[in-house]
């Protein structure tokens, strides 16, 4: 057992990041863009009293995205002003990494359509493994796991993804059974 001593400190005043201010900025500006658009973007039904009415919620969520969105921008401001950090463009640069993972899967969506839902979750799979760094056995699993996910949501949960393409390449019987079980 380690003797050091854990508080909640961590949580309740977390490291600085001075590139967080160009998240608060962004998500604050999204909001006004928003506030701005509620009008026109949301209806007020005549003779329903206002708790019915379907530009409530949008409201609601709207207000609460100013609100705190300029809370986040203040406390960002401060933060920056007391603690100075480094450099925004390198955070930023870690934080654009991740966007490789929205292009795998715009590309995996991409594909569904012309390979099947079946071959393009086994190659993404394998290949976003490859990718990560893994070699031997868990590079072996990835398909397996894939064919897992793909059982579990075609058989087990009655999703309905249509084939691929490449399945009208196939005999009937295959290919049936290709589109309703896997």
């Amino acid at each position: 057992m380690s003797d050091e001593r854990h508080d909640l400190s961590e949580l309740t005043h977390p490291p600085h990041h001075r590139a967080e201010i160009v998240f608060a900025v962004t998500s604050f500006l999204i909001a006004v863009i928003l506030a701005a658009l509620w009008s026109s973007e949301t209806s007020w039904a005549s003779g329903q009293p206002w708790s019915r009415q379907p530009g409530l919620w949008p409201l609601i969520a709207i207000v609460g995205m100013l609100v705190f969105g300029a809370g986040e921008l203040i406390a960002c401001l401060v933060r920056n002003a007391r603690a100075g950090g480094g450099n925004v463009l390198v955070e930023l640069g870690i934080w654009a990494k991740a966007g490789e993972y929205v292009v795998w899967f715009l590309i995996y969506v991409m594909a569904v359509p012309y390979i099947g839902y079946l071959p393009a979750s086994v190659l993404f799979a394998t290949l976003l493994a490859f990718r990560l760094g893994y070699r031997g056995l868990p590079l072996l699993l990835a398909p397996l796991i894939a064919l897992g996910i793909v059982v579990v949501f075609k058989a087990g949960l009655s999703v309905r993804i249509p084939g691929g393409a490449v399945y009208d390449l196939l005999p009937q019987g295959l290919r049936n059974f290709l589109v309703v079980y896997l």
